[in-house]
Protein backbone atom coordinates (compact mmCIF):
# COMPACT_ATOMS: atom_id res chain seq x y z
CA UNK A 1 0.00 0.00 0.00
CA UNK A 2 2.75 2.19 0.71
CA UNK A 3 3.46 2.79 -3.22
CA UNK A 4 -0.01 3.92 -3.79
CA UNK A 5 0.56 6.43 -0.66
CA UNK A 6 3.60 8.02 -2.08
CA UNK A 7 1.48 8.36 -5.26
CA UNK A 8 -1.29 9.83 -3.95
CA UNK A 9 -0.09 12.18 -2.18
CA UNK A 10 1.79 13.25 -4.99
CA UNK A 11 -1.40 13.35 -6.63
CA UNK A 12 -3.05 15.44 -3.75
CA UNK A 13 -0.38 18.03 -3.43
CA UNK A 14 -0.95 19.16 -6.71
CA UNK A 15 -4.74 19.60 -6.26
CA UNK A 16 -4.48 23.01 -4.89
CA UNK A 17 -1.84 24.16 -7.69
CA UNK A 18 -4.61 22.60 -10.17
CA UNK A 19 -7.07 25.08 -8.61
CA UNK A 20 -4.96 28.23 -8.38
CA UNK A 21 -4.26 27.88 -11.74
CA UNK A 22 -7.64 27.07 -12.95
CA UNK A 23 -8.42 30.79 -11.66
CA UNK A 24 -5.31 32.71 -12.69
CA UNK A 25 -6.03 31.97 -16.59
CA UNK A 26 -9.21 33.84 -16.14
CA UNK A 27 -7.93 36.50 -14.42
CA UNK A 28 -7.67 39.13 -17.27
CA UNK A 29 -4.19 40.66 -15.73
CA UNK A 30 -2.59 37.66 -16.73
CA UNK A 31 -4.69 36.76 -20.08
CA UNK A 32 -2.73 40.28 -21.17
CA UNK A 33 0.69 38.83 -19.93
CA UNK A 34 0.72 36.67 -22.92
CA UNK A 35 4.01 34.32 -22.13
CA UNK A 36 2.85 34.09 -18.98
CA UNK A 37 -0.88 32.74 -20.31
CA UNK A 38 0.62 30.75 -22.81
CA UNK A 39 2.66 29.24 -19.59
CA UNK A 40 -0.37 28.69 -17.35
CA UNK A 41 -2.65 27.41 -20.14
CA UNK A 42 0.17 24.46 -20.63
CA UNK A 43 0.16 23.56 -17.23
CA UNK A 44 -3.67 23.88 -16.74
CA UNK A 45 -3.70 21.10 -19.06
CA UNK A 46 -0.93 18.70 -17.98
CA UNK A 47 -2.28 18.75 -14.26
CA UNK A 48 -5.62 18.48 -15.61
CA UNK A 49 -4.63 15.73 -17.20
CA UNK A 50 -3.61 14.14 -13.82
CA UNK A 51 -6.42 15.09 -11.67
CA UNK A 52 -8.08 12.70 -14.17
CA UNK A 53 -5.89 10.15 -13.24
CA UNK A 54 -6.15 10.49 -9.75
CA UNK A 55 -9.91 10.14 -10.03
CA UNK A 56 -9.72 6.65 -12.04
CA UNK A 57 -6.79 5.96 -9.62
CA UNK A 58 -9.11 6.73 -6.32
CA UNK A 59 -12.10 4.88 -7.65
CA UNK A 60 -10.32 2.04 -8.34
CA UNK A 61 -8.45 1.82 -5.30
CA UNK A 62 -11.62 1.80 -3.40
CA UNK A 63 -13.43 -0.25 -5.97
CA UNK A 64 -11.23 -2.79 -4.61
CA UNK A 65 -11.48 -2.22 -1.22
CA UNK A 66 -15.16 -2.92 -1.99
CA UNK A 67 -15.01 -6.03 -3.92
CA UNK A 68 -12.35 -7.43 -1.39
CA UNK A 69 -15.18 -6.96 1.73
CA UNK A 70 -17.56 -8.08 -0.48
CA UNK A 71 -15.78 -11.50 -0.67
CA UNK A 72 -17.09 -12.37 2.77
CA UNK A 73 -20.05 -12.63 1.43
CA UNK A 74 -22.19 -16.35 2.12
CA UNK A 75 -23.94 -16.10 -1.47
CA UNK A 76 -22.04 -17.76 -4.00
CA UNK A 77 -22.66 -15.66 -6.76
CA UNK A 78 -22.08 -12.49 -5.25
CA UNK A 79 -18.59 -13.40 -4.01
CA UNK A 80 -17.65 -14.81 -7.64
CA UNK A 81 -19.10 -11.20 -8.98
CA UNK A 82 -16.85 -9.79 -6.28
CA UNK A 83 -13.63 -12.22 -7.01
CA UNK A 84 -13.98 -10.60 -10.86
CA UNK A 85 -14.58 -7.24 -9.60
CA UNK A 86 -10.78 -7.33 -7.82
CA UNK A 87 -9.23 -9.14 -10.25
CA UNK A 88 -10.18 -6.22 -12.56
CA UNK A 89 -9.46 -3.49 -10.37
CA UNK A 90 -6.06 -5.44 -9.38
CA UNK A 91 -5.01 -5.80 -13.39
CA UNK A 92 -5.72 -1.75 -13.64
CA UNK A 93 -3.80 -0.69 -11.11
CA UNK A 94 -0.31 -1.31 -11.66
CA UNK A 95 -1.20 0.30 -15.32
CA UNK A 96 -2.37 3.59 -13.89
CA UNK A 97 0.59 3.55 -11.53
CA UNK A 98 2.97 3.35 -14.54
CA UNK A 99 0.54 6.12 -16.70
CA UNK A 100 0.51 8.52 -13.77
CA UNK A 101 4.37 7.99 -13.04
CA UNK A 102 5.20 8.99 -16.80
CA UNK A 103 2.69 12.03 -16.01
CA UNK A 104 4.49 12.82 -12.79
CA UNK A 105 7.50 13.28 -14.56
CA UNK A 106 7.91 17.06 -15.45
CA UNK A 107 7.61 17.13 -19.53
CA UNK A 108 10.81 18.99 -21.70
CA UNK A 109 8.73 22.19 -22.07
CA UNK A 110 10.11 22.57 -25.11
CA UNK A 111 7.91 19.24 -26.62
CA UNK A 112 5.15 21.05 -27.87
CA UNK A 113 6.74 23.86 -29.85
CA UNK A 114 7.30 23.16 -33.73
CA UNK A 115 10.28 22.66 -35.17
CA UNK A 116 13.22 23.93 -37.31
CA UNK A 117 14.83 20.15 -38.98
CA UNK A 118 17.91 21.08 -40.76
CA UNK A 119 19.67 18.37 -42.83
CA UNK A 120 23.59 18.05 -44.06
CA UNK A 121 25.55 15.66 -46.47
CA UNK A 122 28.03 15.07 -44.20
CA UNK A 123 31.21 13.02 -45.51
CA UNK A 124 31.11 11.06 -48.34
CA UNK A 125 30.62 14.19 -51.36
CA UNK A 126 28.07 13.23 -53.63
CA UNK A 127 26.44 10.30 -52.47
CA UNK A 128 26.02 12.19 -48.58
CA UNK A 129 24.37 14.34 -50.31
CA UNK A 130 21.92 12.05 -52.18
CA UNK A 131 21.41 10.74 -48.95
CA UNK A 132 20.62 13.84 -47.54
CA UNK A 133 17.80 13.92 -50.17
CA UNK A 134 16.74 10.72 -48.97
CA UNK A 135 16.43 11.49 -45.28
CA UNK A 136 14.34 14.88 -46.47
CA UNK A 137 12.22 12.30 -48.46
CA UNK A 138 11.79 10.49 -45.64
CA UNK A 139 11.15 13.06 -43.03
CA UNK A 140 8.68 14.66 -45.29
CA UNK A 141 6.39 10.97 -45.87
CA UNK A 142 6.35 10.84 -42.13
CA UNK A 143 5.47 14.45 -41.44
CA UNK A 144 2.74 13.80 -44.16
CA UNK A 145 1.27 10.30 -42.16
CA UNK A 146 1.49 12.99 -38.96
CA UNK A 147 -1.07 15.18 -40.89
CA UNK A 148 2.01 18.21 -40.31
CA UNK A 149 3.15 20.98 -42.59
CA UNK A 150 6.31 21.05 -43.79
CA UNK A 151 7.86 23.89 -45.54
CA UNK A 152 11.22 24.43 -46.94
CA UNK A 153 12.68 27.82 -46.27
CA UNK A 154 16.07 27.39 -48.06
CA UNK A 155 18.04 24.64 -49.92
CA UNK A 156 21.24 23.69 -51.71
CA UNK A 157 21.15 20.71 -54.34
CA UNK A 158 24.09 18.48 -54.55
CA UNK A 159 25.48 18.36 -57.63
CA UNK A 160 24.39 14.73 -58.63
CA UNK A 161 21.31 15.24 -57.12
CA UNK A 162 20.14 15.62 -53.09
CA UNK A 163 20.95 17.89 -51.02
CA UNK A 164 24.13 19.50 -49.56
CA UNK A 165 21.89 21.44 -47.22
CA UNK A 166 18.24 21.49 -46.89
CA UNK A 167 16.46 23.63 -43.88
CA UNK A 168 12.66 23.40 -43.08
CA UNK A 169 10.23 24.22 -40.65
CA UNK A 170 7.65 21.62 -39.64
CA UNK A 171 4.08 22.72 -37.73
CA UNK A 172 1.74 20.73 -36.12
CA UNK A 173 1.16 18.92 -32.96
CA UNK A 174 4.04 18.02 -30.29
CA UNK A 175 6.48 18.53 -33.35
CA UNK A 176 9.83 18.99 -31.81
CA UNK A 177 8.56 16.08 -28.81
CA UNK A 178 8.88 13.77 -31.24
CA UNK A 179 11.28 14.42 -33.75
CA UNK A 180 14.35 15.59 -31.22
CA UNK A 181 14.93 11.88 -31.04
CA UNK A 182 16.67 12.47 -35.10
CA UNK A 183 19.30 14.96 -33.83
CA UNK A 184 22.94 13.58 -34.69
CA UNK A 185 24.39 11.91 -37.78
CA UNK A 186 22.68 9.36 -39.54
CA UNK A 187 25.34 6.28 -41.77
CA UNK A 188 24.63 5.15 -44.85
CA UNK A 189 26.38 1.86 -46.56
CA UNK A 190 25.45 0.99 -50.06
CA UNK A 191 26.85 0.74 -53.32
CA UNK A 192 26.52 4.84 -54.66
CA UNK A 193 24.75 5.52 -58.14
CA UNK A 194 28.40 7.22 -58.60
CA UNK A 195 30.53 3.83 -58.32
CA UNK A 196 31.40 1.82 -61.39
CA UNK A 197 32.74 -1.15 -59.42
CA UNK A 198 29.90 -2.24 -57.10
CA UNK A 199 31.92 -1.34 -53.14
CA UNK A 200 29.61 -0.42 -50.79
CA UNK A 201 30.70 2.77 -49.38
CA UNK A 202 29.67 4.52 -46.67
CA UNK A 203 28.61 7.82 -46.05
CA UNK A 204 26.66 10.76 -43.43
CA UNK A 205 24.43 13.19 -42.93
CA UNK A 206 23.15 15.21 -40.28
CA UNK A 207 19.98 15.89 -38.99
CA UNK A 208 19.31 18.68 -36.25
CA UNK A 209 15.92 18.95 -34.75
CA UNK A 210 15.58 22.41 -33.14
CA UNK A 211 12.57 23.78 -31.39
CA UNK A 212 11.08 26.73 -33.26
CA UNK A 213 11.36 30.36 -31.13
CA UNK A 214 8.18 31.97 -29.89
CA UNK A 215 8.02 35.55 -30.93
CA UNK A 216 8.31 36.66 -27.57
CA UNK A 217 11.06 34.48 -26.16
CA UNK A 218 13.64 35.91 -27.71
CA UNK A 219 14.32 39.73 -28.40
CA UNK A 220 15.47 41.01 -31.36
CA UNK A 221 16.10 44.37 -32.54
CA UNK A 222 14.45 45.10 -35.45
CA UNK A 223 15.98 48.14 -36.42
CA UNK A 224 19.24 46.53 -36.62
CA UNK A 225 18.33 44.41 -39.09
CA UNK A 226 19.79 44.88 -42.43
CA UNK A 227 18.36 43.85 -45.24
CA UNK A 228 19.37 42.79 -48.83
CA UNK A 229 17.30 41.28 -52.05
CA UNK A 230 18.47 39.95 -54.37
CA UNK A 231 17.16 37.73 -57.59
CA UNK A 232 16.61 34.08 -56.49
CA UNK A 233 18.97 31.74 -59.01
CA UNK A 234 18.38 28.26 -60.19
CA UNK A 235 15.77 26.48 -62.34
CA UNK A 236 12.35 28.05 -62.44
CA UNK A 237 9.84 30.17 -64.27
CA UNK A 238 10.57 32.89 -66.22
CA UNK A 239 9.63 34.98 -62.66
CA UNK A 240 12.52 33.66 -60.69
CA UNK A 241 15.48 35.69 -62.40
CA UNK A 242 13.61 38.63 -62.88
CA UNK A 243 12.13 39.51 -59.76
CA UNK A 244 14.69 40.39 -56.62
CA UNK A 245 12.29 38.06 -54.16
CA UNK A 246 15.17 36.59 -52.50
CA UNK A 247 15.83 37.89 -48.90
CA UNK A 248 19.05 38.16 -47.10
CA UNK A 249 19.54 39.23 -43.07
CA UNK A 250 22.46 40.67 -41.20
CA UNK A 251 22.20 41.19 -37.70
CA UNK A 252 24.96 41.57 -34.99
CA UNK A 253 24.09 39.68 -31.63
CA UNK A 254 25.94 39.75 -28.46
CA UNK A 255 26.20 36.15 -27.11
CA UNK A 256 25.40 36.67 -24.05
CA UNK A 257 27.23 33.26 -23.12
CA UNK A 258 30.91 34.29 -24.28
CA UNK A 259 29.78 38.14 -24.94
CA UNK A 260 31.10 38.13 -28.23
CA UNK A 261 29.30 40.00 -30.92
CA UNK A 262 28.64 37.62 -33.61
CA UNK A 263 27.27 38.44 -37.26
CA UNK A 264 23.88 36.22 -38.60
CA UNK A 265 23.88 36.06 -42.02
CA UNK A 266 20.14 34.10 -43.00
CA UNK A 267 19.08 33.89 -46.82
CA UNK A 268 15.34 33.12 -47.84
CA UNK A 269 14.63 32.69 -51.23
CA UNK A 270 11.85 29.85 -51.03
CA UNK A 271 9.02 31.81 -52.35
CA UNK A 272 8.57 34.36 -54.85
CA UNK A 273 6.80 36.31 -52.43
CA UNK A 274 9.25 39.10 -50.39
CA UNK A 275 7.17 39.48 -47.74
CA UNK A 276 6.74 35.80 -47.29
CA UNK A 277 10.53 35.76 -47.35
CA UNK A 278 11.10 38.27 -44.46
CA UNK A 279 8.64 36.71 -42.27
CA UNK A 280 10.68 32.83 -42.92
CA UNK A 281 13.65 34.43 -42.73
CA UNK A 282 13.38 36.46 -39.58
CA UNK A 283 11.39 33.08 -37.78
CA UNK A 284 14.96 31.68 -38.53
CA UNK A 285 16.87 34.16 -37.00
CA UNK A 286 14.73 34.09 -33.72
CA UNK A 287 15.54 30.59 -33.92
CA UNK A 288 18.67 30.51 -34.64
CA UNK A 289 19.00 33.32 -31.34
CA UNK A 290 16.64 31.38 -29.08
CA UNK A 291 18.52 27.81 -30.15
CA UNK A 292 21.83 29.35 -29.73
CA UNK A 293 20.68 31.09 -25.75
CA UNK A 294 19.33 27.68 -25.02
CA UNK A 295 22.33 26.19 -25.83
CA UNK A 296 23.66 26.79 -22.77
CA UNK A 297 20.99 25.48 -20.83
CA UNK A 298 20.55 21.74 -23.19
CA UNK A 299 24.40 21.72 -21.92
CA UNK A 300 23.60 21.90 -18.55
CA UNK A 301 20.72 19.47 -18.84
CA UNK A 302 22.76 17.25 -20.94
CA UNK A 303 26.09 17.18 -18.62
CA UNK A 304 23.49 16.65 -15.70
CA UNK A 305 21.20 13.94 -17.55
CA UNK A 306 23.53 11.76 -20.60
CA UNK A 307 20.45 9.26 -21.40
CA UNK A 308 21.61 7.13 -24.00
CA UNK A 309 18.83 8.53 -26.09
CA UNK A 310 19.07 12.29 -26.07
CA UNK A 311 22.33 12.90 -25.20
CA UNK A 312 22.07 16.55 -26.47
CA UNK A 313 25.12 15.98 -28.46
CA UNK A 314 24.60 16.29 -32.27
CA UNK A 315 27.71 14.97 -33.22
CA UNK A 316 27.08 11.71 -31.85
CA UNK A 317 26.48 8.84 -34.55
CA UNK A 318 22.98 7.26 -33.54
CA UNK A 319 21.55 5.29 -36.86
CA UNK A 320 22.89 3.41 -39.49
CA UNK A 321 20.94 2.52 -42.68
CA UNK A 322 22.60 -0.58 -44.63
CA UNK A 323 21.15 -0.99 -48.00
CA UNK A 324 22.44 -4.65 -48.98
CA UNK A 325 21.50 -5.91 -45.50
CA UNK A 326 18.16 -3.73 -45.81
CA UNK A 327 19.07 -3.18 -42.28
CA UNK A 328 18.17 -0.04 -39.90
CA UNK A 329 20.01 -0.11 -36.22
CA UNK A 330 19.56 2.51 -33.71
CA UNK A 331 22.59 2.42 -32.02
CA UNK A 332 21.40 4.30 -28.45
CA UNK A 333 18.96 1.23 -28.05
CA UNK A 334 20.35 -1.36 -30.23
CA UNK A 335 17.17 -1.80 -32.05
CA UNK A 336 17.19 -3.44 -35.38
CA UNK A 337 14.67 -3.90 -38.05
CA UNK A 338 15.02 -5.14 -41.97
CA UNK A 339 12.20 -2.97 -43.28
CA UNK A 340 14.59 -0.20 -44.36
CA UNK A 341 12.43 -0.02 -47.59
CA UNK A 342 9.39 0.94 -45.39
CA UNK A 343 11.72 2.86 -43.74
CA UNK A 344 12.73 5.01 -45.97
CA UNK A 345 9.14 5.30 -46.99
CA UNK A 346 8.64 7.47 -43.58
CA UNK A 347 7.50 4.29 -41.55
CA UNK A 348 9.63 5.48 -38.64
CA UNK A 349 7.09 6.01 -35.84
CA UNK A 350 7.72 2.20 -34.30
CA UNK A 351 11.61 3.35 -33.94
CA UNK A 352 10.72 6.77 -32.57
CA UNK A 353 8.42 4.67 -30.06
CA UNK A 354 11.35 2.66 -28.77
CA UNK A 355 13.00 5.49 -28.00
CA UNK A 356 10.38 7.29 -26.12
CA UNK A 357 9.88 4.22 -24.02
CA UNK A 358 13.70 4.06 -23.55
CA UNK A 359 14.19 7.80 -22.62
CA UNK A 360 11.02 7.54 -20.61
CA UNK A 361 12.10 4.43 -18.39
CA UNK A 362 15.53 6.35 -18.14
CA UNK A 363 13.59 9.44 -16.40
CA UNK A 364 11.87 7.40 -14.27
CA UNK A 365 14.85 5.95 -13.19
CA UNK A 366 16.46 9.34 -11.98
CA UNK A 367 13.15 10.71 -10.64
CA UNK A 368 13.03 7.41 -8.18
CA UNK A 369 8.96 7.51 -8.18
Amino acid sequence: MAEHNTILEKLDGLMSRFEEVSTLITDPNVIADQKRYVKLTKEYKELGDLMTARKEYLQCLNGLEEAKMMMSESDPEMKEMAREEAAKYEARIPELEEEIKLLLIPADPQDDRNAILEIRGGTGGDEAAIFAGDLFRMYSKYCESKGWKLEVSSANEGAAGGFKEIICSVTGEKVYGTLKYESGVHRVQRVPATETQGRVHTSAASVAVLPEAEPFDVEINEGEIKWDTFRSGGAGGQNVNKVESGVRLRYNWKNPNTGIVEEILIECTETRDQPKNKERALARLRTFIYDKEHQKYIDDIASKRKTMVSTGDRSAKIRTYNYPQGRITDHRINYTIYNLAAFMDGDIQDCIDHLIVAENAERLKESEL
